[in-house]
């Protein structure tokens, strides 16, 4: 069989079979999903405290004025009513009304959504960008000076809670210590009262520490699957074959090596950028960020039921969303997998 007969072979199995490959991968998002909705349900269910009291704002309310407002929010219903109803409404995009803002939870979602793109989003590219190119530097430099101390980082710095360095940039940082000044804000979004350029400024002025705390926390796990990826592929014959070439060092590593060493790399990639949009709760409620981690915190100590449950299922829809992408999008790299 020719070369040319064997290509169109392979290319054949693959148009033939990635079809099949796609509709199971969209069938398991799907049930995947469905298993959110269930879990979600009662699983936020089992938090202590009531809504309905959080609603009197500690007010002394006769029973009537209780059994009123349970009525109202539909939690006098039994249980499987309120499951049902619940998923009936979630199918046509209704995820109810939250209990504390009185406001539909997919407006509050709405709201808050493009204030943890923005931070997050920032983030995701800064730790993404650094963890590719230093990783393929220690790969390509493993053993040296520069590799221990590249991977050493990495793994302190990605075993860190987030929350702690949060905090502890925010003592050293915005707080100052001694007599040194504080340089950053201590949370928030903005400072208020500013417009067009003065504003755009004093967002960004807020966004570094949260964001500096993401990309340290988050990097290391980019470079360490880029390390170990390339690694893996360092020893092959069509490296040795293009440095026979007299191809240069730098371009053997970025036109053969690293292409193929980002494989599992893109899985990563799509992973975090599904974890975006559910951004970083931890950081978000340290930095008093007014995003979807943030508001997801306010719910859960009233516990507000719609909106804890509508947010819960928006972070959940964006992972397997992403994971459903990379697993459609990673036969296109290795023809294999769609087999």
């Amino acid at each position: 069989m020719t070369a040319d007969a064997t290509s169109a072979s392979v290319g054949g199995r693959l148009t033939t079979a990635y079809p099949r490959h796609v509709a199971g991968k969209v069938a398991g998002a799907a049930v995947s999903l469905l298993a959110v909705l269930v879990t979600g349900f009662f699983l936020f269910r089992m938090i202590p405290g009531d809504p309905v009291r959080f609603m009197t704002g500690g007010r002394p309310v006769s029973a009537g004025q209780l059994a009123t407002y349970r009525q109202e929010f539909g939690l006098d219903l039994p249980l499987w009513q309120q499951f049902t109803d619940y998923c009936g409404k979630a199918l046509t995009g209704d995820l109810g009304t939250s209990y504390q803002f009185n406001a539909p939870v997919v407006d509050k979602i709405t709201e808050a959504l493009p204030n943890t793109l923005l931070l997050t989003g920032t983030a995701f590219v800064i730790y993404t960008v650094l963890g590719i190119l230093l990783g393929t530097r220690s790969a390509w430099r493993h053993g040296r000076l520069g590799d221990r101390l590249n991977t050493g980082l990495a793994l302190v710095l990605y075993s860190l809670p987030s929350f702690w360095l949060g905090l502890l940039l925010i003592v050293t940082l915005s707080v100052g210590i001694g007599p040194l000044p504080g340089l950053f804000p201590t949370g928030g979004m903005e400072s208020g009262g500013k417009e067009g350029l003065a504003y755009a400024v004093d967002v960004a002025h807020h966004l570094v520490l949260p964001v500096v705390t993401l990309v340290a926390v988050e990097y290391g796990q980019t470079l360490l699957v880029t390390r170990s990826a390339l690694l893996d592929e360092m020893g092959s014959d069509y490296l040795t074959t293009a440095r026979a070439k007299g191809l240069r060092d730098d371009l053997v590593r970025r036109r053969h090596a690293l292409p193929n060493a980002l494989l599992p790399t893109v899985t990563l990639i799509f992973i975090n950028l599904g974890r975006t949009v559910a951004g970083v709760i931890l950081v978000e409620t340290v930095f008093s960020w007014p995003g979807l981690g943030g508001l997801f915190y306010q719910a859960l100590t009233v516990p507000d039921l719609p909106l804890v449950q509508g947010l819960f299922l928006v972070f959940a829809a964006a992972v397997i969303l992403m994971n459903t992408l990379a697993d459609l999008i990673y036969p296109l790299f290795d023809p294999r997998v769609g087999r």
